[in-house]
């Protein structure tokens, strides 16, 4: 059977992740932990073999990917489908703004009722499906090597769930952290998990706690 790995990144924090306001497909950039982060997570990889390097085509994923892939030798190719979930009206918003201004919408998006979608928006069972086959056709150019993927938390969330063989109404219990290293396996079969959150690359004392996802 062929296999290829997969190196599963979410971007690095930008300052919406701080203060906990909804991206979705809006462009926010990298805040300054965000690009040490990312500095960060290249040292970390520096040593693996890498053969490609894919990324969402907003800059916060982008230029995590960069980042990276410029050590290598590698450009990171833009795939617009690894975008993070289209939060529609919702971005932009706070949560405190979402549930003042959304209260019936706000609670629907927490039941996690795959079939809901925001206002404008993209619901989960077409966020799975997009990046379902999204990373199927990345992952079978690939066969017998190594790719990396940055992305979202929302597309972290879905590919954990696919690899674990959860529901999209389970209840959210792993870590979706900035620059977390995620490790996959793909086959002909699907995704399987191989490892997950793997953050010591950025454990230092002075580093501050990780951003809620939110995009």
């Amino acid at each position: 059977m062929k296999l290829t790995r997969i190196i599963a990144i979410r971007h690095g924090e930008t300052n919406w992740n701080v203060i906990t306001r909804i991206q979705g497909h809006l462009d926010i950039e990298l805040n300054d932990k965000g690009r040490w982060q990312a500095e960060q997570l290249a040292a970390a990889l520096s040593h693996e073999p890498i053969d490609a390097v894919y990324c969402s085509d907003l800059s916060r994923a982008h230029d995590t990917a960069k980042a990276l892939a410029t050590p290598l030798g590698l450009t990171p190719s833009v795939v617009p489908e690894l975008r993070e979930r289209h939060f529609g009206d919702f971005e932009g918003l706070t949560w405190q703004e979402l549930e003042d201004k959304f209260p019936i919408e706000c609670k629907a998006w927490k039941s996690r009722d795959p079939h809901w979608l925001p206002p404008k928006g993209e619901s989960l069972i077409q966020l799975r499906a997009r990046i379902e086959a999204s990373i199927a056709e990345l992952a079978s150019r690939h066969t017998d090597q190594q790719i990396v993927v940055v992305t979202h938390g929302g597309v972290l969330d879905v590919l954990y769930r696919i690899a674990t063989h959860q529901f999209d109404t389970s209840p959210r219990t792993w870590a979706l952290g900035n620059t977390y290293i995620n490790r996959l396996m793909w086959s002909s079969e699907g995704l399987h998990l191989v490892g997950w959150g793997d953050h010591s690359h950025l454990e230092l004392p002075s580093t501050p706690s990780d951003s809620p996802h939110l995009g």
